[in-house]
């Protein structure tokens, strides 16, 4: 099913106003891609489906006590910053930290944050740097294998930490290759987006080796 500006707020259940906030946030990308690569022309026509939906499905697998959210590599603000955006309407105390190395991909996020009202931190830097954070969720999307992403996770999770990370068709061998490394609960969800596609949930993530 492809989700576009018509049926997305019927899809994740909306209102007028992130809808709005939407439609900014692709007023923006749209302008500032024409100078910085934040994501591939041939997905501007299909943003709607390719990279809001694509993110804003991962937001229904967060636990109800959920209170603050980080998101790594967070480059044009996929999946953290759209859930930012859904968080606004449904949960307004939920805090966003968004990590991205890029100073200039960064002021994009900083923009749309202050554009929208959002209660997102964008934090310039490499995820290696971060100080613990104790987050209650941890997210990226395309970043890194899963292996790296669980490295990256262990120091600013906690056991009930939930772990939200799309992949695609490979992510079996990237299971199995995590698990020589890590004892994990996972669970899968299939894409909305992409049949080939799932959404990783993990928990009480530690080192076996």
């Amino acid at each position: 099913m492809l989700v576009d500006r018509q049926n997305f707020s019927t899809h994740f259940d909306v209102s007028r106003e992130t809808l709005e906030r939407l439609n900014e946030y692709e007023r923006l990308l749209t302008k500032w891609n024409t100078k910085i690569n934040l994501v591939s022309r041939n997905t501007l026509d299909e943003v709607w489906h390719r990279h809001f939906a694509d993110s804003a499905q991962i937001y229904q697998y967060i636990d109800r006590t959920a209170t603050n959210w980080l998101d790594f590599g967070s480059g044009a603000g996929f999946p953290g910053l759209i859930a930012a955006v859904l968080a606004q309407e449904q949960r307004p105390g939920m805090t966003f930290k968004l990590v991205e190395s890029d100073k200039r991909k960064a002021a994009f996020l900083m923009t749309v944050s202050n554009a929208l009202g959002l209660s997102a931190e964008v934090v310039t830097d490499r995820i290696e740097a971060l100080p613990a954070q104790y987050s209650d969720v941890i997210s990226a999307r395309a970043v890194a294998p899963l292996h790296q992403l669980l490295t990256w996770a262990t120091p600013h999770a906690q056991k009930s930490s939930v772990l939200l990370f799309p992949k695609g068709n490979n992510y079996e061998s990237e299971l199995t290759n995590a698990r020589k490394h890590w004892h994990i609960e996972s669970e899968t969800f299939p894409s909305i987006t992409d049949s080939g596609s799932v959404i990783l949930r993990i928990r009480d993530i530690k080192r076996v080796d």
